[in-house]
């Protein structure tokens, strides 16, 4: 209940207007927009193949890099790993969360 509280406040204090621009959001936050965003737009119709994904310049995180060099068929790449990721739980519900894979955009957000 005290990190609810704490995203709470952080929402109220950034509604309050632009003298607070400058503190950062926390990283649960974060995490929580990140899979909303990336949820709706799965929503939307398939996600990119892996291989897209890498060739656009993003790292992958560590599961994706094996589907990717695995022999599975495109819509297997195109499915959200981090929906069922320990990582995206732990972004989600702890701040300074103890994530440390490679290329996963909830151990950015620890930063």
């Amino acid at each position: 209940m005290p990190d609810a509280m704490r995203d709470e406040e952080f929402f109220e204090d950034l509604a309050a207007g632009p003298e607070l621009a400058g503190r950062r959001a926390p990283s649960r936050v974060k995490s929580k927009i990140y899979s909303a965003l990336v949820m709706r737009q799965a929503e939307t119709g398939a996600l990119l193949p892996l291989g897209r994904v890498k060739e656009g310049g993003r790292r992958l995180c560590v599961f994706e890099e094996l589907v990717q060099i695995a022999p599975v068929g495109e819509k297997m790449e195109s499915w959200n790993y981090c929906r069922v990721c320990h990582a995206r739980v732990l972004g989600e519900r702890v701040e300074k969360a103890p994530i440390y894979w490679w290329g996963c955009p909830y151990v950015t957000f620890q930063k």
